[in-house]
């Protein structure tokens, strides 16, 4: 299975992605971590970079869920702050199942967002306060899709992975 999880920066999704991958038998593939060993100088965020970002990550997901003995399953930590970016992303990962994405949407009230910005330190994002009050005023929530949720992670990061947990296998069950 592939999971994406959005949200805007610094609204806990890697932590969660963590928390979440062991329970899952999941690796977390990360545009901040791609993007910091893939663009060897400063990046700069161009359209154009932002594209073979996540171009990789797809791309890697795929043939990671596609490999040998049912594949492996790949928790993709990135904002996908728009419908666009997630349209792209489902059809860079053509032959995977449509019963095997799922979408994770966190959200976190601001204030908590601002404090873990603000506190964040030698971290693979780049993004801080300014950065996410920019892409606020861009992003688009998630609309409705088959196999989506909306996590509040400024709850326990260990329950909400155990909720996303029982939400994905109470679906591949059905």
């Amino acid at each position: 299975m592939i999971i994406l999880f959005c949200g805007l920066p610094g609204v806990g999704k890697t932590r969660l992605a963590n928390e979440l991958a062991p329970l899952i038998n999941a690796v977390v593939l990360s545009t901040d971590k791609i993007r910091k060993e893939l663009i060897l100088s400063k990046p700069t965020y161009t359209k154009e970079e932002k594209k073979l970002v996540y171009d990789v990550m797809l791309l890697v997901a795929r043939y990671l869920h596609n490999a040998a003995a049912g594949g492996i399953n790949c928790i993709l930590d990135a904002t996908f702050h728009t419908e666009e970016s997630r349209r792209h992303a489902r059809e860079k990962l053509a032959g995977v199942p449509s019963e095997q994405i799922y979408i994770v949407e966190c959200t976190s009230p601001e204030d908590i967002i601002i404090s873990r910005l603000k506190a964040r330190k030698r971290d693979y994002s780049d993004a801080d306060v300014d950065i996410y009050r920019k892409m606020k005023q861009v992003y688009e929530p998630v609309k409705e899709y088959e196999r989506h949720m909306v996590i509040d992670t400024s709850l326990d990061p260990k329950i909400n992975a155990g909720e996303i947990k029982n939400y994905i296998f109470g679906e591949q069950h059905k």
